[in-house]
């Protein structure tokens, strides 16, 4: 019987940062949960859009022309070639769409291992 993905149940079920979860497959893509705390790396994907949106907290990303802010329920999608790098003062929780295989820090050699929950 089909079942929906129960978000929160997913981010209650690990407590590291910078790690993204997959949830589920759509069209190719990897849909993702991740807790995110403190400074991540400045990055760009050059093959790929970067897609965030906010389920808990607030997410600052910082662009090198000035930062996004966001907050629960806001979304934001970084074009593909731009340097940005994601802070959040305390945890927040996200929901990130890209394609299947897309390194987190944009370079293999550095991403996260990804793992299916």
């Amino acid at each position: 019987m089909p079942t929906a993905v129960r978000l929160k149940e997913k981010l209650d079920s690990f407590s590291d940062h910078w790690s993204p979860k997959i949830v589920t497959g759509f069209n190719g893509h990897d849909v993702m949960v991740v807790k995110v705390k403190g400074e991540f790396v400045w990055h760009s994907h050059e093959e790929t859009d970067d897609f965030f949106l906010v389920l808990k907290g607030n997410l600052v990303i910082q662009l090198r022309s000035g930062d996004v802010r966001l907050g629960p329920g806001d979304l934001y999608v970084v074009p593909k070639g731009v340097e940005h790098r994601p802070v959040a003062e305390e945890e927040v929780h996200l929901l990130l769409i890209e394609p299947c295989g897309t390194p987190n820090t944009g370079d293999p050699a550095t991403a996260a291992v990804k793992q299916t929950i």
